[in-house]
């Protein structure tokens, strides 16, 4: 398990670890439907399958039923409502009620959209995380998006020390952050290994000023660790380029927090039916 506290921006920190609750019709999942599988935003675990959700009207993501063995319940420090958590990691998750009468099993669990990742997969049931910088984080998804194996990719930015950092904020340099790719996978399927070649091979990590005709501190090549095991294979792998003469320039920092990109970055190639101009796949590891 690897709880991704390090990465987790302000405001997903005051719900998971500090008990807050979101604005009710906020979350992004609230009137969100599609087939899948809600994750644990702390650490991965799958708590709830997409089939189970039903809307309340209570303002929050509403549920009949969680995966088994998946979420735990506690009395909440009011004294009378019941809370639920991540069974494994304890992330807040919302609250349970009973005897409300929206479905046939009388139950809601009121969960906010903060502590969880959506991912379209409706049979996994535990994922890992990876976060890289490697250019323009449009060219970036457009290829991991297409591994077998990764669940789910947000850009955003990352590295650097301000706050909700915006777009043309972080394009200024003002603000220390890097264009990234936040990468959930099912380890079941796809290495993290497997994920770090393919980083190396899909941009230029020889690069040392951006990444193509884009640059800038931005558009700096870097792996973000979430631990030692983490650091350990990128070492490993830039070690192997080394001594096919390749000159890295790809930094290896731990993890800090991971602010998303607006809704207009995301998927963005995808969006508009374009293809990556700074990116493309180049072979550097023989297997």
């Amino acid at each position: 398990m690897k709880l991704k506290t390090a990465s987790l921006p302000l405001p997903l920190l005051q719900i998971i670890r500090d008990k807050a609750t979101e604005r009710p019709y906020s979350g992004v999942y609230n009137d969100f439907d599609q087939a899948g599988t809600y994750l644990c935003r702390q650490c991965g675990l799958a708590l709830f399958r997409a089939e189970a959700k039903f809307h309340s009207g209570c303002g929050w993501p509403s549920f009949d039923g969680e995966i088994t063995e998946a979420v735990k319940r506690e009395t909440d420090k009011d004294g009378i409502r019941t809370e639920i958590l991540c069974k494994r990691c304890n992330a807040h998750l919302g609250h349970v009620f009973e005897g409300e009468g929206f479905t046939n099993k009388n139950l809601r669990h009121c969960v906010n959209s903060f502590s969880m990742d959506f991912v379209a997969d409706t049979t996994v049931e535990d994922t890992q995380e990876a976060i890289f910088a490697a250019g323009c984080f449009w060219g970036v998804e457009y290829f991991f998006k297409r591994l077998p194996g990764v669940l789910k990719t947000e850009v955003g930015y990352t590295g650097g020390h301000k706050d909700y950092p915006t777009y043309n904020e972080v394009c200024s340099g003002a603000t220390g952050h890097l264009e990234a790719i936040r990468v959930v996978y099912d380890a079941n399927k796809i290495s993290y290994e497997q994920l770090a070649r393919y980083f190396f091979e899909i941009h230029d990590p020889t690069q040392p000023n951006g990444q193509g005709p884009d640059i800038g501190h931005q558009y700096l090549s870097a792996v973000f660790y979430y631990d030692a095991e983490q650091q350990n294979i990128a070492q490993a792998l830039i070690a192997q380029l080394q001594q096919k003469a390749y000159r890295i320039a790809t930094q290896l920092l731990p993890v800090t927090p991971f602010w998303p990109a607006d809704d207009s970055h995301q998927d963005y190639y995808d969006k508009h039916g374009k293809h990556p101009y700074c990116h493309a796949y180049t072979k550097r590891f023989t297997d």
